[in-house]
């Protein structure tokens, strides 16, 4: 079964626009990483890590990803014109930005502009919304406002067990649009150190919620490569996911592992 990994990163330091790199406990992942270095041997989605255009230009640069979802300034005057020529590369399927560092959880209702999400669907673009617990019914009724676009939930939104009764509401509830799809990527570093010598009993309540509420067809694997170095490997996501993923059907973790996101993002691996 061929893996596309729906989420990974590629940066050079040396641009100098990643400024949370140089935060503390990421000396693992503080040096350049590009596509020849990426630990899988099937197709990736690239996605921004900065919130530039340069790094969207960047990212659309390189050889290798068969799609990128880039950052695009939403607030700006120029967002449209922005969007329309960054589209004219066909590998750009998306954009991100980047909520969990916006300290006003409601800026996805109150700061972009109309047309600059209007522009979205009409290009084919899709949304990476990264967010966490505090977000969850704000992207609720950015969803309803929109009803167009396409949207996927990085990272499961970043489960913390001290919010779990929450964050669960917000996701069932989010699952319940149709159109709304979710990513399988993640998950290992947000675990409690003490959970990561044996990362199972605590991935599975997790990984089991996400396929009730929504269901094989709109889970989307990503690696979340190299920051996933921070708590393992690519391999050991892998192998983690094989187990997760053993009960369903051959038909169905071929899904999660790569057809949903070929369809979701308009990439043929």
């Amino acid at each position: 079964m061929q893996i596309l990994d729906a989420h990974c990163h590629f940066w050079r330091l040396d641009r100098g626009d990643y400024g949370w790199l140089s935060g503390p406990g990421l000396d693992a992942i503080r040096r350049d990483f590009g596509p020849s270095d990426h630990p899988g041997d099937g197709p990736v989605i690239a996605v921004q890590a900065a919130p530039t255009l340069a790094e969207t230009d960047f990212l659309l640069s390189l050889s290798g990803p068969v799609g990128v979802v880039g950052w695009v300034d939403l607030t700006a005057a120029h967002a449209v014109t922005d969007l329309e020529s960054r589209a004219e590369n066909p590998r750009f399927r998306g954009i991100r930005p980047m909520l969990q560092d916006i300290a006003d959880t409601n800026w996805l209702l109150t700061a972009p502009r109309p047309e600059a999400l209007a522009a979205l669907p009409r290009l084919g673009l899709t949304f990476d919304a990264l967010v966490t617990r505090r977000h969850l019914g704000v992207l609720a009724e950015f969803a309803a406002r929109n009803p167009d676009l396409a949207i996927v939930i990085d990272h499961a939104a970043k489960p913390q067990p001290d919010e779990h009764s929450a964050w669960a509401q917000g996701m069932r509830a989010l699952a319940a649009d149709p159109r709304i799809h979710c990513k399988l990527s993640g998950l290992l570093t947000e675990l409690a150190p003490g959970d990561l010598h044996d990362p199972l009993p605590a991935l599975r309540p997790l990984v089991a919620h996400l396929l009730d509420w929504f269901g094989p067809q709109r889970l989307i694997w990503g690696s979340d490569w190299p920051v996933l170095n921070l708590a393992g490997s690519f391999a050991q996501w892998r192998d983690l996911t094989d187990e997760l993923l053993r009960d369903l059907s051959a038909a169905d973790r071929a899904a999660i592992m790569g057809g949903n996101a070929a369809r979701f993002y308009g990439v043929t691996p």
